[in-house]
């Protein structure tokens, strides 16, 4: 049998979402029976509020600072000046940096797991391989095209063709999401080593030319094969909009009925802002009104 990789969970977040990964971290102890270690990066001025509201004890408090410190390049800066929205997509693809295991699932703070789950969901048991998400988006693009919503359909094909190309792989177009997903160290290496530095660049450039980290992580794996291909679905049922909430909600599916098939759920921030923390991004009350207006009407779209 192959030696047990080292796992954990990871999750970049920031103090507008200290409700969420509040949220995340009980479901984590509610359904973690295997004990895989939990790491939490905030940006150093938000880490003492969260560890005052959550407890230091309940996971590995790590810095995003601490991240950017590994990086051989550092990151000119653009940390500082960067939304935060897109920054994290390189402290996401950088966490391996810190050498804490051979492999994580990395986790949003709007996720919340539903059921109890072990190494097996994310690691192959037989060879050590890490499964990797992918898929064609075909549901959500059919149920998009279903409520004549073509911007679904448009922007996936476009996107998923633009990183396809730039790696000069010929075929179909690919999804390498919903999050969470399943992340090697070996990929995220070997799309450094063999594809960004020769190239003079590094992950903040990455993110900066093609602004979407589980592309590149899965176009990089297609590439360069760093780890066999091990192909899963995706592990939580993402409700990406309100509507499609809605809709699904509408026939009968619930967390109940979710539960067979995925190991959690994960409610959008980008439309279910009720669990924003103070320190979001606040979005102006007529903004909010209409969003609440959209919601409560989005079972009729």
């Amino acid at each position: 049998m192959p030696a047990t990789p080292s796992f954990s969970l990871f999750c970049k977040t920031y103090a507008g979402d200290l409700r969420r990964a509040g949220r995340l971290i009980a479901s984590i102890e509610r359904h973690n029976r295997a004990g895989l270690p939990i790491f939490i990066s905030t940006p150093r001025a938000d880490q003492v509020q969260f560890i005052n509201a959550l407890g230091a004890e309940r996971a590995n408090w790590v810095c995003d600072e601490d991240i950017i410190a590994v990086e051989p390049r550092q990151d000119g800066g653009r940390y500082a000046r960067w939304d935060g929205r897109l920054s994290q997509q390189v402290i996401k693809s950088e966490f391996w940096r810190l050498g804490v295991g051979d492999a994580y699932l990395c986790l949003d703070s709007d996720s919340e797991f539903i059921r109890d789950f072990s190494l097996d969901d994310f690691i192959c048991p037989m060879s050590g391989t890490p499964f990797t998400v992918i898929n064609q988006a075909k549901e959500l693009c059919q149920l998009a095209d279903n409520r004549g919503i073509a911007k679904v359909r448009t922007h996936f094909l476009q996107d998923a063709a633009a990183m396809r190309e730039r790696f000069g792989r010929r075929g179909p177009e690919f999804d390498f999401s919903p999050t969470p997903v399943v992340w090697s160290a070996r990929v995220w290496r070997d799309l450094y080593e063999q594809w960004l530095a020769p190239r003079g660049m590094d992950f903040w450039d990455a993110i900066e030319t093609f602004p979407s980290e589980l592309r590149w992580y899965g176009e990089a794996l297609l590439k360069f094969r760093s780890i066999d291909l091990i192909p899963i679905e995706p592990l939580f049922r993402v409700y990406h909009y309100d509507w499609q909430y809605a809709r699904l909600a509408a026939l009968g599916e619930c967390r109940d009925t979710l539960a067979h098939n995925y190991l959690g759920v994960v409610m959008q921030s980008n439309w279910d802002f009720d669990m924003d923390s103070p320190g979001a991004r606040q979005k102006s009350l007529a903004s909010r009104l209409v969003r609440r207006v959209r919601r409560a009407f989005a079972r009729f779209r």
